[in-house]
């Protein structure tokens, strides 16, 4: 079972890299190989929010977490789970975006029962053609802000490149607009910022310390959104562990490689030998 670092620092692993496997034979890997937590995407084979028996499904999973002793987040980048045929639509962009607001109201009910360090969500594309894509993310951000409130339920939106919201600075607009609720916290991808922030990868962990609920990490090169094993991009992770540790964050460091389900107890077992050492 994970045990922590040095750093004070705890890492998990995204169930969204074992869609190959039983989401508890993933758990029981995750947990034999060190991790300290899990980000788990409810997704078609994952607790499927929207399959019968979600309130036993969950109850299940709950008490195997307890058992390995996994710290746990929520996350929601399923593709094809609301729309067979379109990658993550709705979003609260569409003309009907009752299906997302579903799917984040279930997400923010499991992670209620699970004890959820956070229920991470991000924009979406923006349809074209429409008129007020912002104005519409901001209404309905604020549904489900008024929704995980009411449940204790800590939220983390996530810039993501290519969607309405891609960076920091989007980030604190949404925040703003949304009248800086407490319970709105930030999801920062690591390898998003090498991908397209202005700053230093060291520095965007800086600016965002603040803020963070919940951290995914992987490597990334410049301009090119590909979550990347350790070591086949361009951060040098040492100081943005670093940095990290510096800001007193204490969530889950979960490694963020949806890709890689292919081999993902050997990547799982590179993925923290190699963060250890980079934190020292």
């Amino acid at each position: 079972m994970g045990v922590g670092d040095m750093s004070g620092l705890r890492f998990g692993y995204g169930t969204n890299g074992f869609g190959n496997h039983r989401l508890p034979e993933a758990l029981r890997v995750i947990a034999d190989l060190g991790y300290d937590g899990v980000a788990l995407t409810l997704d078609v084979g994952h607790l499927d929010p929207f399959a019968p028996g979600l309130a036993r499904h969950t109850g299940e999973v709950a008490a195997l977490l307890d058992r390995l002793g996994l710290g746990v987040v929520i996350e929601t980048g399923a593709r094809y789970l609301l729309d067979p045929w379109h990658k993550h639509s709705p979003t609260f962009m569409h003309d009907d975006p009752a299906r997302r607001l579903d799917y984040l109201r279930r997400a923010v009910d499991v992670g209620a029962e699970l004890g959820a360090e956070a229920v991470s969500f991000w924009a979406g594309v923006a349809p074209p053609d429409v008129p007020d894509p912002w104005q519409r993310l901001v209404r309905g951000c604020a549904g489900i802000v008024e929704y995980a409130a009411a449940r204790g339920v800590t939220l983390g939106f996530e810039p993501e490149p290519g969607m309405l919201v891609e960076d920091l600075a989007g980030w604190h607009r949404l925040h703003a607009d949304l009248g800086g609720p407490a319970g709105f916290g930030l999801t920062l991808d690591i390898g998003h910022c090498r991908c397209l922030e202005p700053l230093p990868v060291p520095d965007c962990v800086t600016a965002a310390g603040p803020h963070l609920v919940n951290v995914q990490i992987d490597d990334m090169r410049r301009g090119v959104h590909e979550h990347l094993e350790f070591g086949d991009g361009e951060i040098d992770f040492p100081p943005v562990l670093a940095a990290l540790t510096a800001t007193g964050y204490r969530g889950l460091v979960a490694v963020e490689l949806p890709r890689h389900s292919h081999a993902a107890p050997a990547i799982a077992a590179r993925s923290i030998d190699f963060l250890r050492k980079a934190a020292g």
